[in-house]
């Protein structure tokens, strides 16, 4: 029998709770069905598998980003806007390493069309308008802008920068810096 209150949302929430604790690779079926204490059996009726429940929580993650990221930038344009929505990602991976993790999963290509993975892409475009940029140079400069936030953030998340001066927020400062002088002088192609 299915514990009362159980549903797909209450599920998603605490699987992605449990990845925050224990890694989003960690997080299956079983594990939730020992947090509730139910059979796995139980659990069925709500996630089809363990891939549907990391793909519902990587689609919770990305939703929270999105609305982390819209509301820090509001009112912002150029550097300010780059650094709100640079500090977001990072804010958000210190808090939820698991669901940060989630919100890297590969999507099939209609989920992720669905998913809020696109307002992610017109909040990065939209800050990249207020550096002149336009096509294909906003898709490179997009690209570079994520490659750089994931890779400094997940170094970072990874110890990469704890043993040696200076401080890893001095040197992140200076990265988004050094970006927003890039994308003031984006090269010719």
């Amino acid at each position: 029998m299915v514990r009362a209150g159980l549903n797909a949302e209450r599920l998603t929430r605490a699987g992605a709770e449990l990845a925050d604790e224990v890694g989003f690779e960690q997080v299956t079926v079983s594990a939730l069905a020992r947090r509730f204490d139910v059979k796995v059996a139980s659990l069925y009726s709500h996630v089809r598998s363990s891939h549907d429940l990391k793909t519902r929580i990587a689609l919770l993650a990305l939703d929270e980003l999105a609305d982390s990221g819209a509301a820090a930038l509001a009112g912002r344009a150029g550097r300010d806007a780059l650094t709100a929505f640079a500090n977001v990602y990072r804010d958000y991976a210190r808090e939820h390493p698991g669901r940060y993790a989630a919100a890297q999963l590969r999507l099939d290509p209609e989920t992720a069309a669905a998913s809020a993975g696109v307002r992610h892409a017109h909040m990065m475009r939209a800050i990249l308008r207020g550096y002149d940029l336009t096509e294909p140079d906003q898709t490179h400069a997009v690209r570079m802008l994520g490659s750089v936030f994931h890779g400094y953030v997940s170094l970072e998340m990874g110890g990469g920068f704890s043993h040696s001066a200076p401080d890893s927020q001095e040197s992140w400062s200076r990265v988004l810096d050094a970006l927003d002088a890039l994308l003031r002088n984006w090269p010719a192609p």
